[in-house]
């Protein structure tokens, strides 16, 4: 039997905990899952460490990345922004796969530098772009792909939440463009744009412009437990228009002060034949106009024959939203225990979003920025 691989984890917080939980969930659910060890568990406060490593199942904790990067086998990047280059980049120079959040960087500096790294490294480098691994969006991806839209014409796409809508919100990481690079534009906008590529890129291209703008509604906020206040440096919300190599046009927004919702991710795409949406709020249904439909039809996507489905519960009993990083880390492992993607393995995708795919995301907030700042439409080379 080959080695279990070994996992040092940098983050122990939200995204800590569910990468953690889907570690736990894999050999339960997806017996051809790579063995993992949770070996060791990377952060600041040594205290909290030292809770967390119990709760989440690791064997020891660190409060210094470069002690564990080369010591492990795989090494997951859960950090805020800033710090998502210099231990990545490092990981991969030391021959360890990396496992990154998004957005790949704070700056398109540091994008270039992890990309860089990921293509001189021969050890595999993924992005958590989950809503990828979502089944109903992989049945709007084989329905895109076949045709069945026709030619692509308008791309929309959404993230709305309201957690920033209240002014008295205590000030965090994510309001500081030295630490998060942007807010609502990097933090949602990031997971649109990927999908988006992901979706009909195949049939649009990609998009060679945008324009956008960007806004900030509270210009400081209180510091949790005192007086003070901080300044808030990124964006609550953007919206930008893109127009893609095949002629079609794009419509993104995001927003962390839309009143009444927590979490809408949705995606619509509208072809010469048909439409298509979804929304994460209703994640096991795709809503679907094929030629000669009066109106859409929704389409329950729990089925066995779904990507990911026969692995989990019996037809029509529904997956969320933690499901999801459960399907990008058997996919993203499995990668690493073969070495490279497994074209031809029983697998469901293999399609695990790499560096590259984080770069090119990354230059799109980068257009969208810089067209908020000069007023002016912006090429995307």
């Amino acid at each position: 039997m080959n080695e279990p691989l070994s996992v040092g984890v940098l983050g122990y917080r939200f995204m800590g905990k569910a990468h953690a939980n889907a570690l736990a969930r894999l050999p339960m659910f997806f017996p051809d899952a790579p063995d993992v060890e949770r070996r060791v568990l990377v952060g600041r406060d040594e205290g909290a460490l030292a809770d967390a490593v119990e709760e989440l199942g690791f064997e020891e904790y660190s409060t210094d990345w470069e002690d564990v990067v080369g010591d492990v086998d795989v090494f997951y990047n859960l950090g805020p922004n800033a710090i998502h280059a210099d231990p990545s980049v490092a990981a991969l120079e030391a021959g360890t796969a990396v496992f990154c959040e998004k957005p790949l960087a704070h700056t398109m500096a540091d994008a270039e530098r992890m990309r860089d790294a990921a293509r001189n490294s021969t050890a595999p480098a993924g992005i958590a772009f989950n809503y990828r691994f979502i089944p109903a969006v992989r049945y709007a991806k084989r329905l895109i792909d076949s045709g069945e839209l026709g030619e692509i014409h308008h791309v929309r796409g959404s993230y709305l939440q309201d957690f920033l809508a209240d002014p008295e919100t205590p000030w965090s990481w994510r309001l500081d463009a030295d630490v998060a690079g942007s807010g609502a534009l990097g933090d949602l906008g990031a997971h649109t744009l990927d999908l988006t590529r992901f979706l009909v890129g195949d049939r649009t291209g990609s998009i060679e412009s945008v324009r956008g703008q960007l806004r900030t509604f509270v210009d400081e906020r209180p510091v949790s437990g005192g007086d003070e206040t901080r300044p808030v440096t990124v964006d609550d919300a953007y919206t930008a228009q893109a127009t893609f190599e095949n002629g079609a046009v794009g419509t993104f927004e995001a927003s962390r002060f839309a009143t009444g919702h927590k979490n809408d991710h949705s995606v619509e795409v509208n072809g010469s034949k048909g439409s298509l949406r979804f929304s994460i709020e209703r994640p096991n249904e795709l809503e679907f106009l094929g030629p000669g439909d009066s109106g859409f039809q929704t389409i329950m996507v729990t089925a066995d024959e779904d990507p990911y489905l026969e692995q989990w519960w019996p037809d029509g009993h529904v997956l969320g939203w933690e499901h999801t990083f459960v399907h990008e880390n058997y996919e993203f492992l499995s990668d690493v225990a073969h070495g490279t993607s497994a074209e031809s393995s029983d697998r469901p995708s293999g399609d695990v979003p790499s560096f590259e795919d984080g770069y090119r995301v990354q230059q799109l907030l980068a257009a969208i920025e810089t067209s908020d700042e000069t007023g002016e439409r912006i090429d995307v080379s």
